[in-house]
């Protein structure tokens, strides 16, 4: 089973649809496009995306990315992070089945479980509005025990924007999911989940965390700035945008690769081969 993991696409109208490139320069929606392209080379069973999909949160956004989604040949799963709107991003997937029906609460989650595969799929809407920072609170962390609990010899993966552990890049590190401490305490007594994979840091970045392993995703559009500087500052960077490959037998559980997007040339022989 392979699930291909993208994350922080960014996603902005066209200049000539009255959009507006990130940092005045950035095409998101024609690099999504490369890394649909990519994808439909690699053919994973199913893509996860990490949130931050679009830029403003707004419905005509959400319909440019479905546009941009749909010659994936493997079902997408989408979670919103902080530039996401929790309504908009309902209404836009609703008819993809798995986002859960709205309660008018005042914070209607959009928390929900992939039971469809080998390796079981929870995901977690870590999104407060208005905030670049994330939060669970103790309903959600409830509701995620509530769920382990009901599958406790199935590995099982998170799926959250927010990453619950500091990274080393402290203006990111300002920005992690709070109320983290609870839900390390929790998942540590659940041995079957095998990967917390998040996205938010625009890196690649795995440690392990309360008994299991937490990895953020780089982008298909771009890259923070790595800077491990005790005041690093908030830049970001043009490195080669990339995704995620997990790879998942139960012989071996995951496995993680990073895949990069782009034309680097054919695969060449070893001379030894």
């Amino acid at each position: 089973m392979i699930i291909a993991q993208i994350s922080d696409m960014h996603i902005k109208l066209p200049s000539d649809v009255g959009g507006d490139l990130p940092f005045t320069r950035i095409d998101t929606g024609a690099l999504l496009r490369d890394c649909v392209d990519h994808l439909s080379v690699l053919t994973p069973d199913l893509v996860i995306a990490t949130g931050d999909l679009v830029d403003q949160g707004n419905p005509e956004e959400y319909s440019y990315l479905r546009e941009i989604l749909a010659p994936l040949e493997c079902p997408a799963y989408l979670i919103p992070g902080n530039h996401d709107n929790r309504s908009a991003l309902r209404e836009a997937f609703a008819d993809q089945g798995y986002f859960p029906e709205p309660t008018n609460k005042d914070c209607d989650f959009l928390n929900y479980t992939v039971e469809d595969f080998p390796l079981r799929l929870v995901a977690l809407d870590t999104l407060v509005p208005g905030e670049p920072g994330g939060w669970l609170d103790d309903s959600q962390i409830a509701w995620l025990d509530e769920c382990l609990n009901e599958s406790p010899s199935r590995p099982t993966m998170i799926l959250m924007h927010h990453p619950p552990c500091v990274s080393g890049i402290t203006h990111m590190d300002t920005m992690m999911c709070g109320n983290s401490d609870a839900l390390g305490a929790m998942v540590s007594q659940h041995h079957h989940v095998e990967r917390i994979v998040c996205g938010h840091l625009h890196r690649p970045v795995h440690l392990r965390w309360h008994e299991t392993v937490v990895c953020t995703a780089p982008s298909p559009g771009f890259q923070v700035a790595l800077d491990l500087g005790q005041e690093s500052p908030a830049q970001w960077i043009s490195e080669p945008p990339a995704c995620y490959l997990h790879f998942w037998r139960p012989e071996t559980g995951l496995v993680t690769h990073i895949s990069y997007i782009g034309d680097y040339g054919e695969p060449q022989p070893f001379p030894w081969a």
